[in-house]
């Protein structure tokens, strides 16, 4: 009787829901193909909320014995196509594989499974949650859906018809599905398969890891130690190629104990979704009372953030422009599931390596995916065979694709092979990298490729004092530029900014360096300024995951100011025999920079003046790269002046803004065409 009164519930539900008119469908679509098959094969969706308000039992059923609770519905829809004559091939019930796709699970402690957690449970065949990133996936490959089998003794009455079917169930390998030691439960003859009739899926094996594992990949440390593991996740038919290397998804699935090598627990996925994490709705109420403060000025908010940034690593006022390009590129990054295109690659030039890594490595852990490479490992995807036997290719993520929607830190470039580097170099310029499977090398039929973008924003720095760099250095170098000889040329100009780091150099007092790390030394915890205690790291977290988020537009000054430039810079760095010098790709570096400074001043509007800011770190960056040109940018244009109080801002400020009347003459005599307007016109 309970069971009957399961069937039932299972049948209401199916009406109310919209399920069985699709049920209905998709039996048409059997039965106007006048194939036989051995397997029909139905996914329904369930809404265990629905399910349990209209009969618990079976609600209890679906949650904690999801075959038990298929049969339910097979026998169910097996009355439904024989009462309404819906497929007129289908002779048994065995041959309905009927799949539950829940929605959703409970939100209780019971139905989540952390990934950190030991050990795990895959003993109860139930459904959990668990939420991981993609570090890795193979090729899709075939498994049987099902398969029909016929008694060999030909007298038996078995050896006919739709008797013996067999049909994959989570957990279950390939020899449980399809081998030769099945018996006849009438005669004790051995089964034969009937192999027209096996059915194929698609399948895909991919590898996830807790977001609290990435802590191992961002330099962190707070003095316990942890560990983690990656799990194995079957994706099957529908759910195939739903995943992609580096994004973070919450997984329905049903843990089961597969027996390689090795045991491993996997989990049989039932339904996938992208995790979409939650946007802070403001900033700390000391970071908005600077702001109030500052509302009068359109460079005074993210000079002082540049000032003060990181004062646990360096002392304030010093590195800020290196600060200011590590704050705007932090507010490009996106937790969203949206292709990046606005990333900010930074090259560091510098003979201060010590603090300029400990400052990029702080950096990093500002965002849910900074990631700091080790150079042990590689930054692009590699293949490896699968360890579960299928055949099937293994790609491993590489840290480009972990660091997905945020940073890359390589360190320094000179630790890195002459192909990596050709490698990072296609990758920056393309945004995109691609492998190349080799069918002889993995026993498949043909060769393949397959390409992944790459959507994140690479940073990196030169050593300026190493040896090899000391006996290469060149002596006819321009006004201006930089010896990167070092660097291959094609590299230096696919990184969007290049930025001349010298705060250790005699033009740049050393002792407030001293005296900082001399006073980490004896308290290490202790806050050394006052602006350490006002503007803690939660605060720039705070503010870096709220400006991030915000949709910024171009005012049409604004816009007419940065194609304006674009122009003339172009046209004054075209050479006769090598032609232009900047390609098309530094125009969207100036769209990049322009609204990382809107976004970091917490406007959804780009104005000029946030372009004056994109064209004076772009120009910087070139005149490093080719030497100056008729618009001359003096390396500390950004910070002419110590902020040490409100006047030296009031300073800094008259002096930009001479410098944007700078750019508009410019403008005016470099670039044909362009319509720059003076602001009473």
């Amino acid at each position: 009787m309970s069971n009957l009164k399961m069937k039932e519930a299972a049948l209401i539900y199916l009406d109310r829901s919209g399920s069985l008119q699709k049920f209905i469908d998709d039996c048409k679509s059997y039965n106007d193909s006048k194939q036989n098959y051995a397997v029909y094969r139905f996914n329904i969706l369930i809404n265990p909320s629905d399910i349990v308000e209209l009969d618990a039992e079976l609600g209890n059923h679906i949650l904690h014995q999801p075959l038990k609770a298929a049969q339910v519905f097979q026998s169910v829809c097996f009355i439904a196509v024989k009462t309404l004559s819906l497929i007129g091939q289908l002779q048994t019930e065995n041959q309905i594989n009927i799949v539950l796709k829940l929605t959703h699970l409970p939100p209780l402690p019971s139905y989540s499974l952390d990934l950190c957690d030991f050990p795990l449970d895959y003993t109860s065949q139930r459904f959990y949650m668990m939420q991981g990133i993609v570090i890795a996936m193979t090729t899709v490959t075939k498994y049987t859906q099902g398969a029909r089998f016929l008694c060999s003794d030909e007298a038996c009455p078995l050896s006919k018809g739709f008797q013996y079917i067999r049909v994959h169930v989570p957990g279950a390998t390939e020899s449980a599905t399809v081998r030769n030691d099945f018996l006849c439960n009438l005669c004790s003859s051995s089964l034969q398969e009937d192999r027209k009739f096996r059915v194929l899926g698609d399948k895909q094996i991919v590898e996830i890891i807790t977001t609290k594992a990435l802590h191992a990949f961002q330099g962190y440390s707070n003095n316990q130690p942890f560990r983690f593991q990656s799990l194995t996740i079957f994706l099957r038919d529908e759910s195939v190629n739903k995943m992609n290397i580096g994004s973070e998804y919450k997984i329905i699935g049903i843990p089961t104990c597969v027996k390689t090598s090795q045991t491993a627990v996997c989990i049989e996925a039932n339904s996938i979704t992208f995790c979409n994490p939650k946007v802070p709705s403001g900033i700390s109420d000391n970071l908005r009372c600077l702001l109030s403060l500052t509302s009068g000025s359109c460079w005074k908010f993210t000079a002082i953030l540049a000032n003060i940034f990181a004062s646990q690593i360096v002392p304030p006022g010093t590195y800020s422009l290196l600060k200011l390009c590590l704050l705007m590129s932090l507010v490009q990054t996106s937790d969203r599931n949206k292709e990046l295109e606005d990333c900010l690659d930074i090259l560091i030039i510098t003979s201060d390596t010590l603090l300029v890594e400990r400052l990029l490595n702080f950096s990093i852990n500002l965002v849910p995916r900074g990631i700091r490479h080790p150079v042990s490992t590689e930054i692009f995807p590699t293949l490896s065979r699968n360890k579960y036997g299928t055949g099937a290719v293994s790609i491993q993520a590489g840290s480009a694709l972990l660091a997905k929607g945020g940073i890359c830190f390589i360190g320094d470039l000179a630790s890195h092979k002459k192909d990596k580097l050709e490698q990072l170099q296609s990758a920056v310029e393309s945004r995109s990298t691609t492998v190349y499977i080799s069918g002889k090398k993995f026993g498949d039929d043909m060769d393949q490729q397959m390409t992944f973008p790459v959507q994140c924003s690479f940073w990196s720095f030169v050593d300026m004092d190493s040896s090899s760099r000391r006996n290469t250095q060149k002596t006819n170098t321009l006004i201006g530029q930089m010896d990167c000889s070092l660097i291959p040329a094609n590299l230096v100009e696919a990184f969007g900014l290049l930025i001349n780091c010298n705060e250790s150099s005699p033009c740049h007092p050393l002792l407030p360096t001293v005296q900082h790390t001399l006073k980490k030394a004896i308290d290490p915890e202790g806050p050394l300024y006052v602006a350490s205690k006002q503007f803690k790291t939660e605060d720039f977290e705070k503010l870096l995951s709220f400006a991030k988020n915000l949709n910024v537009e171009f005012s049409l000054e604004a816009e007419r100011m940065i194609h304006g430039y674009y122009l003339a810079s172009r046209r004054i760095r075209t050479d006769s025999i090598c032609g232009p010098k900047l390609s098309a790709s530094a125009l969207k570096y100036l769209v990049s920079l322009s609204e990382a400074h809107a976004r970091l001043n917490l406007r959804n509007k780009v104005l000029k003046e946030d372009v004056l800011i994109a064209a004076l770190l772009f120009e910087t960056s070139l005149t490093l790269k080719y030497g100056a040109t008729v618009f001359c940018v003096a390396p500390n244009a950004l910070f002419p002046f110590e902020l040490c109080n409100e006047e030296y801002l009031e300073q800094r400020d008259i002096y930009l803004t001479q410098c944007q009347q700078q750019l508009q003459q410019f403008i005016a005599t470099y670039g044909p065409g362009t319509a720059i307007f003076a602001s009473d016109e």
